[in-house]
């Protein structure tokens, strides 16, 4: 590998056990890489240590912590020059548990034909029908693409407790429930189900920066998220 490194012209920064400096009676500091790897590196960084854990002082104990340390102030170091953030973990990592609890909404979000959505004008009979087929347990209501209410089941509980079977005669803008909770798109899962448990609700919708509707997360949607 070293070759082939050096062919490539790749710079090469090593982690090694061996003293890359030590110090002779009348000399000042010199350098002692005595390792092959130590000695083709552009960069040898020394992990030497003056002795093993292991009561044997054969088995790799106190070398290998020295090394993981250096390794995650290295990689700490970098992260900050780069400004790393949650984001870029959660974009290169989608599969590990931090990843997953940095999801952001618009991939847990229903959209498109998923999204229960009905106009104002919409008899409640129709209003039933389309939450019961999305089984989300809510509809939005929609005019002209923007949001302007929603309808809920308990929406629909509380209707037929008060009006009882008049309830079928009313228009979805006449039932809805006015200025609902939402979030955008590009919020993390995280919010939406922290806003979910302040408000004591299940679902918010997701609408764009001049309230058009995008999508609707609901909470069993955080639950791939491990967030629940």
């Amino acid at each position: 590998m070293l070759a082939t490194i050096k062919r490539l012209r790749v710079p090469l920064i090593a982690m090694t056990g061996d003293e890359i400096f030590t110090k002779s009676a009348g000399e000042g500091a010199r350098a002692a890489r005595s390792s092959t790897l130590a000695a083709a590196a552009d960069v040898a960084l020394d992990c030497s240590i003056a002795e093993e854990a292991c009561s044997l002082g054969l088995a790799p104990t106190a070398s290998t912590t020295t090394m993981l340390a250096l390794g995650d102030a290295l990689a700490v170091t970098l992260s900050e020059k780069r400004g790393f953030k949650e984001e870029d973990f959660a974009n290169l990592h989608p599969g590990g548990k931090l990843g997953k609890r940095l999801a952001r909404v618009e991939s847990l979000m229903h959209a498109g034909e998923a999204l229960p959505c009905v106009t104002p004008q919409t008899k409640m009979p129709d209003v039933i029908y389309e939450m019961s087929r999305k089984k989300l347990g809510v509809t939005a209501v929609v005019e002209d693409q923007k949001l302007v209410g929603v309808i809920s089941d308990g929406d629909l509980r509380r209707l037929l407790e008060k009006r009882g079977k008049d309830v079928l005669d009313l228009t979805a803008g006449e039932a809805m429930t006015e200025n609902p909770r939402t979030i955008a798109a590009q919020e993390f899962a995280a919010t939406a189900l922290a806003l979910m448990e302040e408000k004591k609700i299940t679902s918010l919708m997701v609408v764009s920066a001049n309230g058009k509707l995008e999508g609707i997360v609901h909470l069993h949607d955080l639950w791939s998220t491990e967030l629940v």
